[in-house]
């Protein structure tokens, strides 16, 4: 594994977002490709270097729960219950976009957002002070294994990039999807695909609040 992250490595991923560029990331599941997700140039270019087909959806992450629960701030207080249970974590989470944010990650489908919060492990936990969102996908060619060490991202990808941060060898799974469009109305979630954090786990969180 690497050395452990510093300010630096933060302080280099927040400037390529706000200069509208892309950069290869770790997270707490694969490694990932981001940009600004309010800059719809640098959504084209992303999806354009992995091949991900345009219309389709990618996620938005926040590097706090606290951040992402301050700019969400039209959740319903049963939603706002289900992101305090399940995040930081390795979900992906489908929320109802009331206010339609965040275009250029929601693609087709403006009336959903996906949620990303990553449990960061002790050595990416510099990335935490990045404030600004980033619009995230998996770093790899569209349809392709994920990748689990920054020597598995394909080379075009690092070569693109503007800015590549090396976390070390990472777990390898990738988040699990729960749509959660549903729950604030009828209580009723789904989960879309398992993946880092079982299915049970997830169950157990939500059916207590």
């Amino acid at each position: 594994m690497s050395s452990a992250l510093g300010a630096r490595d933060a302080a280099r991923l927040q400037e390529c977002m706000a200069g509208g560029g892309v950069a290869v990331f770790p997270t707490d599941t694969v490694y990932g490709i981001c940009c600004d997700p309010d800059n719809e140039h640098a959504a084209q270019r992303m999806y354009e270097m992995k091949g991900r087909p345009r219309r389709r959806a990618s996620a938005v992450m926040y590097f706090s729960l606290a951040g992402a629960l301050d700019a969400l701030d039209d959740l319903p207080d049963s939603e706002r219950a289900a992101l305090q249970a399940l995040l930081p974590g390795p979900v992906t989470l489908l929320l109802e976009n009331r206010t339609r944010r965040f275009a250029s990650a929601c693609r087709k489908d403006p009336a959903t957002l996906g949620l990303r919060v990553p449990r960061l492990p002790d050595h990416l936990d510099a990335l935490a002070s990045v404030e600004r969102p980033v619009m995230q996908t998996s770093a790899n060619m569209s349809g392709e294994a994920d990748a689990r060490s920054l020597a598995e991202v394909p080379q075009e990808l690092r070569e693109g990039a503007d800015v590549v941060i090396d976390g070390g060898e990472l777990p390898g799974v990738p988040s699990t999807v729960v749509d959660l469009r549903e729950f604030d109305a009828q209580r009723r979630w789904y989960i879309l695909r398992e993946g880092a954090l079982q299915a049970g786990i997830v169950k157990d969180k939500l059916a207590s609040l």
